[in-house]
């Protein structure tokens, strides 16, 4: 059995278990457990009441979120030509076609953090989906990531886009900030990312959609979130 830090237990002793907290409480309180070294990232867990084996109960997306992610994001664009001086003006680390596939395939280069393709590039795209796709990063027109503007997409990404896709067992996990963001960007972020949540339900669920929400920091505990508190916020 793994050992339990004395960090981590007297953060988890600043937690009522029994408690749903605000949102404006319980983004003060992450904050206030991200005792680690570095800068941890505060993450936004919501469980929803669905099953993801049936394609009507699949739950996935995109969100812009208002303060960014707090993270630098490397993007690649795989396109040429006049797209090519498109992406690299908005900001892309990363473009090419041919030459970034074969890297990718003989390297086994991955450092990059969202892949986007004009449609023209999947016939190359396409033969990377063993390595891309395990690992969440293969372009897709539902996330946007498939586009003829990639220089739209390209800003989107940098400014803090995050693509979500609930797992086998219903949760949603998604960074919504960094502990040295001030309560009210936290907060803002998080409820951002809960109102696309709410307008994915999807049409066959008739009951309970939501059963939990916490916050937590890479090294904290988590903090249950009273939901009735966020759907308050956002009528």
């Amino acid at each position: 059995m793994a050992s339990i830090s004395k960090r981590f237990r007297s953060a988890k002793e600043g937690v009522d278990r029994n408690k749903r907290y605000t949102l404006d409480e319980s983004c003060t309180l992450v904050r206030k457990l991200a005792t680690a070294s570095f800068d941890e990232t505060v993450e936004m867990a919501v469980s929803l009441n669905v099953n993801p084996k049936y394609s009507d109960q699949m739950v996935r997306g995109t969100c812009i979120l208002p303060h960014g992610t707090g993270r630098t994001v490397k993007v690649l664009v795989f396109t040429t030509g006049d797209k090519a001086d498109e992406a690299r003006d908005a900001g892309a680390d990363f473009v090419g076609d041919d030459d970034l596939a074969t890297r990718i395939q003989q390297e086994n280069w991955l450092d990059f953090d969202v892949v986007i393709a004009s449609p023209d590039m999947m016939r190359i795209v396409g033969k990377l989906g063993r390595i891309l796709g395990p690992r969440g990063l293969m372009p897709n027109p539902k996330t946007g990531t498939v586009t003829q503007d990639v220089g739209q997409a390209v800003k989107e990404a940098k400014a803090g886009k995050i693509t979500f896709r609930v797992d086998k067992t219903g949760n949603l996990h998604v960074p919504i900030g960094k502990a040295t963001f001030d309560e009210k960007a936290l907060a803002e972020n998080a409820l951002t990312f809960f109102e696309k949540v709410i307008q994915l339900k999807p049409s066959s669920i008739k009951g309970k959609y939501l059963r939990n929400i916490s916050l937590s920091s890479t090294m904290g505990p988590g903090i249950k979130v009273d939901t009735n508190d966020l759907r308050a916020l956002i009528r």
